[in-house]
């Protein structure tokens, strides 16, 4: 499991279209203060770590290639997948383990880009293989201090960077739409008052509890009146590890489950709670999220039994 403890705020600045020393040139300051460049122009070989190639997919950049985490296997997760399989972005395994050579068989990349949850390295990728590459490598920041919306613009604003068209075109209604969920989910959680549990299984004996201000879209949950019961005490920043009779006694109404490939699903069921998937590395795009609201909107309204 990754363990979302801090991230930079988004606050480093982004410039696109500087010019260098052979013509027009192109730069972008990721969330760790790092400026990746390419002298020859606007990079168009993007290649990405799973979570960000969805969201630039979503905005109007298509990856030439995606790679997974520590946690993912040979074969794509169509959970974290997002749009990537139906356009046919090919899959290259996890990341640490990355082939050079099937990379160039691509065709080679003009950029890699990566999430970071601690503003300081990539989460999914080593950056010497980015080296023996020479492509410069963006890592935007996903980690527990960076607001849900500060997320969301980071990613748009890279993919504006890479197209000119100030993140893909549709962003702007896609982020209407995102207003458009928040306001039906907050009008459905004051409704329900229901408490919300997520969690992500480990197995029989074991599972970790979300703690909700460690996760910015569960935080962002909480401002729009979700009511998430408190795990309790312990270690663990982002999770609280313990097991399912913990859960049950934390009598939740609604469990979110974490539906990844690497998860199990919830080896017990709190009495008479719903459940309904929850992915951890949703792509931070705006139509992803209005999705996330809106399937969550549904669950709360939702009568038992129906």
């Amino acid at each position: 499991m990754s363990d979302a403890d801090t991230g930079a705020t988004g606050a480093g600045a982004t410039e696109a279209g500087i010019s260098g020393a052979g013509g027009s040139g192109w730069e972008f300051t990721d969330d760790r203060g790092t400026a990746a460049r390419a002298a020859t122009g606007r990079p168009e070989r993007v290649l990405a770590y799973v979570r960000a190639g969805a969201a630039l997919l979503d905005l109007g950049v298509r990856p030439v290639a995606v790679y997974g985490s520590g946690h993912d296997g040979d074969l794509l997760d169509p959970v974290k997948a997002g749009g990537l399989a139906a356009a046919g972005v090919p899959y290259l395994g996890p990341g640490r383990t990355l082939d050079e050579a099937r990379v160039r068989e691509l065709g080679g990349v003009d950029l890699i880009v990566d999430v970071t949850y601690d503003g300081k390295s990539p989460y999914a990728l080593d950056e010497a293989f980015a080296e023996r590459l020479g492509a410069p490598v963006v890592a935007l920041s996903v980690g527990s201090e960076t607001a849900l919306a500060a997320i969301v613009e980071r990613f748009a604003a890279l993919a504006g960077a890479l197209t000119c068209a100030g993140g893909g075109g549709g962003a702007a209604a896609a982020a209407g739409r995102v207003g458009d969920a928040e306001s039906a989910l907050r009008a459905a959680a004051g409704r329900s008052g229901l408490s919300v549990l997520a969690l992500s299984g480990a197995g029989p004996e074991q599972v970790y509890v979300a703690r909700p201000h460690a996760w910015p879209e569960l935080a962002r949950l909480a401002e729009l009146g979700v009511r998430f019961v408190d795990p309790g005490p312990g270690s663990g920043a982002s999770w609280l590890t313990t097991d399912w009779e913990h859960t049950v006694g934390l009598a939740p109404d609604l469990v979110l489950f974490d539906s990844r490939a690497n998860a199990v699903p919830p080896h017990i069921v709190p009495p008479g709670a719903r459940l309904t998937p929850w992915n951890p590395e949703t792509p931070p795009s705006p139509a992803a999220y209005a999705r996330f609201f809106q399937d969550l909107t549904a669950a709360l309204e939702d009568e038992p039994g129906i």
